[in-house]
């Protein structure tokens, strides 16, 4: 499990093509200093799990399934990620429940620059539209954001100075790719209220 505060800005090492997978090896001098295999790391939002360690590098396997239905199937040698650590029972809860398992992509649609802040607008798969509400949290690469405004098919997104200087989202352009991962408390309750046996009329228990 993540909070989506993102620790570090690393930087694609290398990319082995594999049949039906690929090995990610990303260079972040922070999350390794306690890395260990099979621990857990989310690069830009994605769980992923500790293959090999060497220095200041990790490596991942990242199956077809998660190239086909996140950005990390665009990723380029020297593409710079949001990584963020799996949290322990000591840490702080900075951000919200974060799962590292992307629910879809969207695409950055705009950009509204202000004097402390800037507003981003972000595509959203109709399908996960229920589960967003004003000042709810949602999950971009990797990111714990404050849902600003939600329609049908976009969101918008408040981000300051700190979130632009540390994380990609300082870095992206209009069209750019961007995983998303709906708040999972969200999705419990709706799969709770779905198997919810209605109470019989007059019956006050």
């Amino acid at each position: 499990m993540f909070t989506g505060i993102v620790e570090e800005l690393g930087v694609v090492d290398g990319i082995e093509e594999q049949t039906d997978a690929i090995r990610l090896t990303v260079r972040g001098p922070l999350v390794t200093t306690d890395a260990h295999l099979g621990d857990s790391i989310s690069v830009n939002g994605c769980c992923l799990t500790v293959a090999e360690r060497d220095g200041e590098t990790f490596t991942a396997d990242v199956m077809r399934e998660t190239l086909d239905k996140t950005s990390l199937g665009a990723l380029e040698v020297g593409a710079r990620v949001n990584l963020e650590r799996a949290v322990t029972a000591h840490s702080r809860l900075g951000g919200h429940i974060v799962q590292g398992h992307v629910d879809g992509t969207g695409t950055l649609l705009a950009r509204t620059p202000s004097e402390h802040w800037e507003v981003v607008e972000i595509s959203l798969p109709t399908t996960l539209a229920r589960y967003l509400v004003a000042k709810g949290s949602i999950t971009v690469d990797g990111i714990s954001l404050t849902v600003v405004e939600v329609g049908d098919t976009s969101f918008t997104v408040s981000l300051i100075p700190e979130t632009l200087a540390r994380t990609t989202l300082g870095q992206k352009l209009a069209g750019d790719t961007v995983n998303l991962e709906v708040d999972v408390i969200a999705k419990y309750v709706e799969r709770l209220l779905e198997h919810r046996t209605p109470t019989p009329a007059g019956d006050d228990a």
